[in-house]
């Protein structure tokens, strides 16, 4: 979700869409605790749920219907592309896994 707020962010200062994904990528390792070398798999999960929050099919995170998507939505006006970042959001905090300090 953290990431979903950065790209939103992002699209409210006038980056495109594969902008602030790319942009927010960076941002993983310091914002999420996640090794810089994975945070093209948190770019991967969110490009998805945004293409899904679309309406779009989007199939593996790492296969041409995300990119294929990701170019609809980013084609659309940046009113509509906020609404699928955040109703991305929204459906990842209904999915999301629940960590516990417990649970390891």
């Amino acid at each position: 979700m953290i990431l979903l707020d950065l790209i939103e962010d992002a699209l409210d200062d006038g980056f495109a869409l594969t902008e602030a994904l790319d942009g927010a990528r960076d941002h993983a390792e310091h914002m999420l605790g996640v090794p810089s070398t994975y945070g093209v798999l948190v770019e991967a999960e969110a490009a998805a749920l945004i293409v899904q929050a679309a309406g779009l099919e989007a199939g593996s995170p790492f296969g041409l219907a995300v990119a294929q998507g990701l170019a609809s939505v980013g084609r659309l006006p940046v009113d509509q592309q906020r609404h699928c970042v955040r109703a991305a959001s929204s459906r990842y905090a209904i999915i999301a896994p629940s960590f516990s300090p417990h649970s390891r």
